[in-house]
């Protein structure tokens, strides 16, 4: 029997490049992409996942967790009195003395990994692909990306499918150029994905993953492509009107 594999598909720069991978790896009929709705202010990455998985060719799921998160109060949902800071991860952890930064979404991962192995079960998977990356864990910016979480995570998975379940995280010591760096090597469609925590028409350049994007694909030696992308159906739309 073939093997197959679900991938936690959020519809930005890190699980897009996975779910090439496991594309290349499994063969498209034997991927599944899960996407996960948790209240979020950026909703429009599940239209990106959408997006990404039509081109990919897989079979897409959908969870919404929305209520779990009610009364959180993270900067990342919808309902959240607070703003989204406009700053580095580095300097939010450098003002947070040690503690997550305020988009961490409490317990978040845990909770969609859970979901996913038991989803991944009934469809007869044997791997979960997970795209944490060093970037996101480091300074505990978000605990649940890090090593050890993926380790603990994957021994739970492990021993409570019965050992016909595992966690795949290949991206966890790795930054987000590394990742672009595969990807581009992989072909992927960076420019329909989507990363931005405000969710507007155009990335807002300033929160955290917005700059942790630009300067992934900048270390590359390229602009990102969802902006090349966006510019050029700005131009044609103006170009539309004038005539």
């Amino acid at each position: 029997m073939e093997e197959k594999a679900l991938v936690l598909c959020s519809g930005g720069v890190d699980s897009t490049t996975l779910l090439a991978m496991a594309v290349s790896r499994y063969g498209a009929k034997n991927v599944y992409a899960l996407s996960i709705s948790y209240g979020q202010r950026h909703n429009k990455e599940i239209e990106s996942a959408k997006a990404v998985a039509a081109h990919y060719g897989v079979e897409q799921r959908f969870l919404d967790l929305g209520a779990i998160f009610a009364d959180s109060d993270c900067s990342l949902l919808s309902h959240s009195s607070q703003d989204i800071p406009e700053e580095s991860y580095a300097d939010q952890l450098a003002e947070s003395d040690g503690k997550p930064v305020s988009t961490y979404v409490p317990f978040r991962n845990g909770l969609f990994l859970s979901a996913a192995a038991s989803m991944a079960l009934s469809l007869g998977c044997g791997a979960i692909y997970y795209g944490a990356h060093h970037d996101d864990w480091a300074g505990n910016a978000y605990p649940d990306c890090s090593r050890e979480f993926v380790d603990a995570m994957n021994r739970a998975i492990v021993e409570g499918t019965g050992g016909e379940l595992h966690l795949c995280a290949p991206f966890v010591e790795m930054s987000k150029a590394d990742i672009v760096a595969r990807g581009i090597e992989l072909g992927v469609p960076y420019e329909l994905t989507w990363s931005c925590y405000e969710g507007g028409d155009y990335p807002c350049g300033a929160c955290g993953t917005c700059i942790d994007r630009n300067r992934a694909f900048e270390a590359n030696g390229m602009r990102d492509p969802l902006l090349d992308r966006l510019d050029a159906e700005w131009a044609a739309a103006n170009a539309e009107g004038e005539e």
